[in-house]
This record gives structure tokens, C-alpha cells and sequence, in this order.
């Protein structure tokens, strides 16, 4: 009970004794009082602007010894605004490094985007000439392929060409080779037929085989024809593609049919000769022609024996 009577007393005593001694109110060190504790509340001034703040409080703890030591008002109030003076330069500090922070994030933030765009921009050219690098090694690629397709091409034909150019040369030579031979069997055979004297007439050739053939009314050749017999066989034999035709023909003595089959056993006689003398028996046909197309009289023994003749017609084969 005594201890709890004796606090009141004390406190009541320290009021009394503070009411005495404390300096009255001056409203422009409480109005400095008020900025100072709200500039110390300001997150961003205590942070930014610490240096400007610490002298605003002391301008503030300047001005309140004077107010306390009963200094002039006027001081007083000059040190006050001396502090809210201080109050402001630390705000406007702060707010300035605030804003300057604002403007580098900003100008940072640009600086970002500016680079990200200039590198996606840097990516997309260098994918494009990546690309482009690889289009063109793949065209040039086609076109060394196209190149080494193209000169084998070439090559193929060149040889082509002369292989085809050999072989019409060699052809070329053939025939000419061919054609140099059938102009010697030509050359032969004319002078074979020349030496039989042969015609040439619209039907072909004409050899006239007469003079000693035969005898009269007989079918048999005689001793004599052998050698013409030869000669027309070799004439014959030279060019495989020639046919004859043997037509027999006989003078007036006897009668025209007695005389027609004659004729015929003596054109059968000359192309059994032949035959027997190596001349392909398909290559020759007969015909009897009788007392017809007499080439001399019959009334004289010399014109008779002409007329006993055996004509051979010597023709090339139809394709």
C-alpha cells in the first residue's frame, strides 16, 4: 500500500518540477519537428538520401538547444527553417535518385529489348545464311552432279558415235570391197559373154550355142561343145543370182512336132551339161521352140546346122 501511494507522488512531483523549467512552444521548431520525424518515416530518404537527412536532424537539434537555453526566437526560427530547409534537400534528393533509378531500369529495360530484338534480328540473318549456305552447297552439288552426268552422257555418245562412225566406215569399206568385186564379175562375165558372143536383148542376155552342137535330127551334144559348155558354165557360176532360161531350136527337116520335141531333148541335153558341170539345176528351166525363129535358111546344109542352135537367155532373179 505505501510503495503504491508513492509513484503518483513522484510523477505528480516531476510534472510540477518539468512545468516549471521547460521553454514554451515555438511552432516553427514544431513544424520542423514534424518534418524531420516524417522525412526519418520516409523508407526512400532514409535509403537514398541518408547524408541530407542526418544534417536536417541536426540543424533540427541545433535549433532545439537554442530554443531550450532561451535563445532568441529569431535564431530559432531561422534554425528551424534551416532544418525544414534540410527536410526538403534530403526529399528532393531521394525523389531524384528515385527517379534516376526509375530512368536507368527504364533505359536499362530498352537497352534489354533493343539487344534481345538486334540479337533476334543477328539470329534470323544468321539462320538465313546458314539456309541460303546450304541451298547453294546442295545447287552446286546438283551441278557438279549434273556436270558429271552431263560429260558421261557426252562421252557415252562420243563413243557411240564412233563406234557407229567405225562401223559405217567398215560397211562403207565392205561395199566398196563388194562393189569392186561385182564390177570384176561383171568384167569377167562380159568378157566370158563376149568371148560366147552374147546379145543383150529386152528378155537379157543372149547366148547362141550352134555351128556343132548337134547333128542332125539328133539330141546328143557333140565332141566340140565342151569347151562352150565350160565357158557358159563359168559365166553362170560367177553371179549366184542369175537364171537361165535354155530354149532349143531346130531346122525344117522332119515334122514341126517331130522337130518340137527335139528341140526339147536338145535344150535338156545342154542343161544336163550344165548341171553335170556344177550349175544349180534350180537356177535353169528349158523350153522348146521347134522350127520357129529359124536364123538362116533351111534350104542349105550351112543354114541348117545354124538353125540347130540352142539359145540360152541369162536374166537376174526377181527379189
Amino acid at each position: 500500500m505505501t510503495r503504491h501511494l508513492f509513484y503518483p507522488v513522484v510523477a505528480l512531483t516531476a510534472a510540477l518540477a518539468a512545468c516549471a523549467t521547460a521553454p514554451p512552444p515555438n511552432s516553427a521548431l514544431e513544424q520542423a519537428r514534424q518534418r524531420v520525424k516524417s522525412a526519418q518515416a520516409d523508407s526512400r530518404v532514409v535509403s537514398l538520401a541518408p547524408l541530407e537527412l542526418k544534417r536536417a536532424e541536426q540543424a533540427l537539434l541545433l535549433a532545439e538547444k537554442t530554443w531550450a537555453a532561451d535563445g532568441s526566437p529569431a535564431v530559432v526560427d531561422h534554425q528551424a527553417y534551416m532544418a525544414g530547409q534540410r527536410v526538403t534537400l534530403a526529399q528532393e534528393t531521394a525523389a531524384s535518385l528515385a527517379d534516376q533509378a526509375v530512368t536507368a531500369s527504364a533505359a536499362a529495360e530498352r537497352d534489354r529489348m533493343r539487344l534481345a530484338s538486334r540479337t533476334a534480328e543477328a539470329d534470323t540473318a544468321q539462320r538465313r545464311l546458314s539456309e541460303s549456305e546450304r541451298s547453294n552447297a546442295q545447287k552446286s552439288s546438283e551441278i557438279v552432279a549434273a556436270q558429271a552426268k552431263s560429260d558421261r552422257d557426252m562421252a557415252t555418245a562420243q563413243a557411240q558415235s564412233d563406234r557407229n562412225l567405225a562401223a559405217a566406215q567398215a560397211q562403207s569399206d565392205r561395199n566398196q570391197q563388194e562393189a569392186q568385186a561385182q564390177q570384176a564379175r561383171v568384167d569377167s562375165l562380159e568378157s566370158l559373154l563376149a568371148e560366147l558372143s552374147a546379145k543383150k536383148t529386152e528378155r537379157g542376155v543372149v547366148v547362141t550355142l550352134g555351128d556343132v552342137l548337134f547333128q542332125s535330127g539328133r539330141s546328143d551334144l557333140n565332141a566340140g561343145a565342151d569347151r562352150q559348155m565350160a565357158k557358159l558354165t563359168d559365166a553362170l557360176r560367177r553371179d549366184p543370182g542369175q537364171r537361165a532360161s535354155i530354149e532349143g531350136f531346130t531346122d525344117s527337116v522332119g515334122s514341126d512336132e517331130s522337130n518340137r520335141e527335139l528341140s526339147g531333148r536338145r535344150a535338156n541335153a545342154v542343161m544336163k551339161a550344165l548341171i553335170d558341170l556344177g550349175v544349180p539345176a534350180q537356177t535353169l528351166r528349158t523350153a522348146s521352140r521347134g522350127e520357129d525363129a529359124p536364123v538362116a535358111s533351111n534350104d542349105t546344109a550351112q543354114g541348117r546346122q545354124m538353125n540347130r542352135r540352142v539359145e540360152i537367155v541369162i536374166s537376174q532373179a526377181r527379189p
